[in-house]
């Protein structure tokens, strides 16, 4: 027979106290290997992270920990199944890379030195992601204390790859290869934060991403502006008139075909986004901007979180050095990046785009286009019932409502979500102030121990009040 709620909390948190201080020297150890995927001289301690995550998550408990070898940095696979042959299967998503970091960028002690100033945890990847994949491993071990249980209530799965700072290029792949291990019912991804210390708050989804380089091409040289301006078509005039081209006068975007598919967001949603405690001015700031500005008749949340953009990430052409040169350049270059929402398709986009820019380039200008690989967008449903039991496992912890929120970035949990074909949800303890790839990165001790009560209480109520074919 289950405990009382509050007998359970209670458990949980007397567990969670007693075993605070070594779950913290742990992190710090794993925190003081410089796992950093960017940087070939790094790369085996990127290897030497993976090895100490397999062999923390074995003593936890996990009997099935791999080493996932990709054609990059190594990714670490765990797996408990449940007593319970009927109980869901959950697949908990992170990564064990880090940005690059040095003394000299401005950090106030060495970054792979762990250090606890206060209520924080200073070091490179406190926050972003050690930190929140590491306090699954406590969480767990709660959850079996005051439950009673010798395994978890679901079956619980890891994938905590190593190599999402660099844009996780071989990820994808890897979920390909490996969809039949990784198959599960939902998906939580710890990568993600909340809105604020005081204002704990759940992610229910994340915009993708698709980006493109156009060059255009006139003259086969530069030639004289005296002699030919006026008479040949200038690359340059091109590139600032298809960027022109790119919005209407309510900043949306021109690109016919673009909205096709768009989930519009719900009156709930809306009024959900306008319960949170946003500051104009303060996000201003924080922008380094001085004014807002974009599509009309939505708010500032709901352009980051809940519209797609298009945005010129760079433009160029022509003489750049000091004083004039009288040319007219013979190639020209524009960069461009969209940020999809839910049901928008990244090749229709990609489609829309190109024909667009056809009609753009002026006769006598050519043009090259090339898209990098696109992220999908992914989005969860407020009634999902495994996103409330997010939701319900965080009120526990926090004890205080839970809001929602949404990522205006984009990440590899769309992958995730398209090769499994499972919703994605995102529980996620850091706040803004964490300085995710900025010096003096850190978490807040007590945040990071909500989030390991937090995953205390989610198997259970997954496994509760959640059943899904699997």
């Amino acid at each position: 027979m289950s405990k009382p709620v509050d007998d359970v909390v209670s458990t949980v948190r007397t567990y969670i106290e007693a075993h605070r201080g070594a779950f913290l020297d742990d992190l710090a150890e794993w925190l003081r290997i410089p796992s950093v995927s960017a940087q070939p001289e790094h790369a085996a301690d990127v290897a030497r992270s993976a090895d100490w995550l397999a062999a923390k998550l074995s003593d936890t408990g996990f009997p099935t920990c791999e080493i996932w070898p990709t054609a990059g940095a190594p990714a670490v696979f765990a797996e408990w199944p449940s007593e319970d042959p009927e109980a869901p299967t959950v697949l908990v998503y992170g990564h064990h890379d880090v940005q690059p970091a040095a003394r000299e960028d401005g950090w106030d002690t060495d970054p792979f030195e762990p250090v606890i100033r206060g209520n924080r945890l200073h070091a490179r990847g406190a926050a972003d992601d050690k930190g929140q994949v590491f306090f699954h491993t406590l969480g767990v071990r709660a959850h079996l204390a005051a439950t009673g249980r010798t395994a978890p209530s679901v079956h619980l799965k890891l994938l905590v790859e190593g190599e999402e700072e660099s844009g996780s290029p071989h990820f994808r792949r890897l979920v390909e290869e490996r969809a039949e291990r990784l198959a599960a019912d939902a998906v939580i991804v710890s990568d993600t934060g909340m809105w604020s210390e005081d204002t704990p708050t759940v992610c229910t989804g994340m915009r993708g991403l698709a980006e493109c380089e156009i060059e255009l091409f006139g003259p086969a040289q530069d030639i004289h502006s005296g002699s030919f301006g006026g008479a040949v078509p200038n690359p340059a005039t091109a590139a600032a008139r298809l960027v022109a081209a790119l919005h209407d006068e309510h900043a949306r975007v021109a690109v016919p075909g673009f909205y096709e598919g768009v989930t519009e967001l719900t009156d709930r949603e809306r009024e959900l986004f306008a319960e949170l405690p946003f500051d104009e001015e303060t996000w201003l700031r924080t922008a380094r901007s001085a004014a807002t500005h974009g599509e009309a008749g939505h708010t500032t949340l709901e352009r980051v979180w809940a519209r797609p953009t298009a945005e010129v990430n760079g433009i160029g052409g022509g003489y750049q050095g000091a004083g004039s040169k009288t040319i007219i350049p013979s190639s020209a270059l524009v960069k461009l990046s969209f940020r999809l929402v839910a049901g928008q398709d990244p090749d229709h986009v990609e489609k829309a785009v190109r024909a667009w820019a056809a009609d753009q380039v002026p006769a006598g200008v050519r043009h090259e286009i090339t898209f990098g690989p696109a992220t999908r967008p992914c989005l969860t449903p407020l009634d999902h019932p495994a996103l409330q039991s997010v939701v319900r496992a965080m009120g526990r912890a926090f004890e205080q409502p839970i809001r929602y929120t949404r990522e205006g970035g984009s990440g590899p949990a769309s992958d995730l979500q398209e090769v499994l074909g499972v919703p994605v949800l995102f529980l996620g303890i850091s706040v803004p102030s964490d300085g995710w790839h900025a010096p003096n990165e850190k978490v807040e001790l007590d945040l990071l121990m909500k989030g390991v009560e937090t995953a205390a209480h989610l198997w259970g109520d997954l496994a509760e009040n959640w059943r899904e074919p699997h």
